[in-house]
C-alpha cells in the first residue's frame, strides 16, 4: 500500500524512524512530519501563517517532508499536494507517552490520524507508554500487521484505530484488547516560578493520575500490559443529549 507516515513528535524522533523501517519493508511510505515537536497542540491548524516544507536527509539519505505546522497541517497538505496519487492509509506516530482518556483531545499524533479520516483516508494513531522507551520492538511488530488488516477489512467513514502499546518487549505482551476512550485523567498543577527579570511565569505539570477503574478502557488495557485498540471518530454530538433538548421547547 501506499501509506503517509507522520508524527506529533517531530520528524527527526526515534519514534517515526523505526516505523518507517518496519513500514517500507512491504509498502511505499511517504513521511510528512512536523519539522519541531508539537505535542499536545490537538487538531490546530496553521491559518495566519504559510508552510514551509523542507526535504529532510537522515543517515545520509533523503527520508521526507518536514513541515513548519502541526500534525493535522501534515496530513492536509500531503495529501492535496506532496502525494499524487494519494495514500491508501495514514499512521501517526509512533508517540512517545501515551495517548488514552481525556489526552486523547489534546494529542497531535491522534489528531493527525482523526484529520485523516475526515478526509476520508483509513488511519491509525500510534503511541508508547513512556516517554524514554525500553523497546519499541511490540509497535514495530504488531502494526504492519494491524495496516494489512486495515487495508483487507477497512474502516467506516470518518473513523480511525488509536492504538496504545505498554513499554515491554514483544514477547512481554499480554495481548491485544478492543477497547473504549476511558475516563483517565491527569491531576494537573502550574508551577509559578520568576524569570531573572523578576516576572512570573507557569510551567504546567502533571502531578499524578486519576486512574480509570473500568476493564474496557484504554488506559486499563494498557496498564495491564495489553495493546489498546480504541475506534474512535471527530462526531462529538452527544446523542442521548441531542434528543433531550429538542423536548426543551427551544
Amino acid at each position: 500500500m501506499k501509506i503517509l507516515l507522520t508524527n506529533d513528535d517531530g520528524v527527526f524522533s526515534k519514534g517515526i524512524e523505526v516505523l518507517f523501517l518496519a513500514l517500507s519493508v512491504e509498502h511505499e511510505v511517504t513521511i510528512v512530519a512536523p519539522e519541531t515537536e508539537q505535542s499536545a497542540v490537538g487538531h490546530a491548524i496553521t491559518w495566519l501563517d504559510p508552510l514551509r516544507v523542507n526535504m529532510v536527509n537522515r543517515n545520509g539519505h533523503f527520508f521526507g517532508y518536514a513541515l513548519k505546522g502541526t500534525p493535522a497541517d501534515c496530513v492536509k497538505i500531503a495529501i492535496s499536494e506532496l502525494m499524487d496519487p494519494p495514500p491508501g492509509i495514514v499512521v501517526s506516530g509512533i508517540n512517545l507517552g501515551a495517548n488514552v482518556g481525556v489526552n486523547v483531545i489534546y494529542s497531535g499524533t491522534v489528531s493527525a490520524a482523526t484529520e485523516a479520516a475526515v478526509l476520508g483516508i483509513p488511519s491509525i494513531a500510534v503511541s508508547i507508554d513512556s516517554f524514554m522507551p525500553a523497546s519499541f520492538s511490540a509497535a514495530t511488530e504488531f502494526i504492519p500487521k494491524l495496516v494489512a488488516l486495515v487495508g483487507k477489512e477497512g474502516l467506516p467513514p470518518g473513523v480511525c484505530l488509536n492504538v496504545n502499546i505498554p513499554d515491554l518487549p514483544a514477547d512481554k505482551i499480554c495481548g491485544v484488547r478492543v477497547t473504549r476512550q476511558g475516563n483517565l485523567k491527569c491531576l494537573e498543577k502550574y508551577d509559578r516560578r520568576i524569570d531573572p527579570r523578576n516576572h512570573v511565569y507557569y510551567w504546567l505539570t502533571n502531578e499524578s493520575i486519576q486512574q480509570d477503574e473500568d476493564p474496557d478502557a484504554d488506559s486499563r488495557a494498557l496498564a495491564s500490559g495489553y495493546i489498546s485498540v480504541t475506534p474512535i471518530h471527530h462526531d462529538l454530538t452527544n446523542y442521548p443529549m441531542l434528543k433531550r433538548l429538542k423536548g426543551w421547547g427551544l
